[in-house]
């Protein structure tokens, strides 16, 4: 259970601390006889990385998309968001129970049936296993350090300050009593809340949803997750609040940005680089993955027509 609380909000903290984003100008009032507008100055790099913090403090994935990609990457995202949903089938029996978990999730009632169900449970649990609890978080966190320690899209210093945050996190767990009946009560309010403030009955209104609807609901489900989190003891806002940035070196259109702040009580530094596109700030990373990703849509594309037979005579 703990390594599934913790992968979630490790991974959602560290978009927020590592995104480059640009920070859009604000709308120009427009003049009778105005001259075209001049460029606006880029936001300060610093700046950008306090603005991606900004959206996921407010639960804004919207505004964290729309500073962390450049706008063509975002409006293609947009574009194939559909047909990205719905391009692997869906069978009866995964529509009848995601029906069925949602409708008893939603019931009237739930909160009090689901804790029925699940009371006997935690004290089996806490009967038979909660002594091997250490020896399971201790497993997940060396998984979870070895699939760091692999990626390649991490520098490392950013592997070593991931590293030291599973560490936290682990010894996190390690102070949460999870079969606690008082906030396993508490976690399951906050779940049927959630799910009630969804509001999709059935898998098909998921895979219905547009770009800006699926939006909307991620933005109801991170607020979920954070008061899930804060049930035992981990509060993703106060860390984000904790953040400073920095930019400690700029040479044209690349910076680099120390980020600094605090989890679990402890201080935590990292580095970002990022460049400027467009008179934008952006993180390396992902503008180095949008262009590999380009380039693969590019040969996907040329490729059908290569294989087409010649009709030359």
């Amino acid at each position: 259970m703990s390594t599934v609380l913790a992968r979630p909000a490790l991974l959602a903290l560290l978009a927020a601390l590592a995104a480059g984003c640009n920070n859009p100008p604000p709308p120009q009032a427009a003049g009778p006889a105005a001259a075209p507008a001049a460029t606006p100055a880029a936001a300060a790099p610093d700046g950008t990385v306090m603005a991606s913090v900004k959206a996921l403090r407010a639960n804004d994935l919207a505004a964290l998309l729309a500073n962390a990609l450049p706008p063509p990457a975002l409006a293609k995202v947009k574009a194939d968001w559909n047909k990205e949903m719905n391009k692997d089938p869906v069978s009866d029996d995964d529509r009848r129970k995601f029906t069925e978990q949602m409708t008893k999730l939603t019931a009237p009632g739930a909160e009090d049936k689901l804790f029925a169900e699940l009371q006997p449970q935690l004290k089996q649990f806490e009967a038979q296993s909660a002594a091997q609890m250490p020896m399971m978080i201790a497993m997940g966190q060396g998984f979870i350090q070895s699939a760091i320690q692999q990626n390649k899209d991490l520098t490392d210093p950013q592997k070593q300050q991931t590293v030291a945050l599973i560490d936290a996190t682990a010894k996190w767990a390690q102070t949460v009593k999870f079969t606690d009946a008082a906030l396993a009560k508490q976690a399951i309010g906050v779940i049927c809340k959630t799910a009630r403030d969804l509001n999709l009955k059935t898998i098909d209104e998921v895979r219905a949803l547009n770009f800006d609807q699926a939006m909307q609901k991620a933005d109801v489900a991170i607020a979920g997750f954070k008061q899930l989190l804060a049930v035992y003891g981990l509060s993703m806002d106060k860390a984000l609040d904790s953040v400073k940035a920095q930019t400690i070196a700029t040479n044209g259109d690349t910076a680099k940005v120390k980020v600094s702040y605090t989890a679990f009580d402890q201080p935590f530094t990292t580095e970002s680089d990022l460049v400027k596109v467009d008179n934008h700030w952006y993180s390396k990373q992902a503008i180095d993955q949008w262009k590999k990703a380009e380039q693969k849509d590019v040969a996907n594309s040329a490729a059908p027509a290569a294989d087409q037979p010649s009709t030359a005579k």
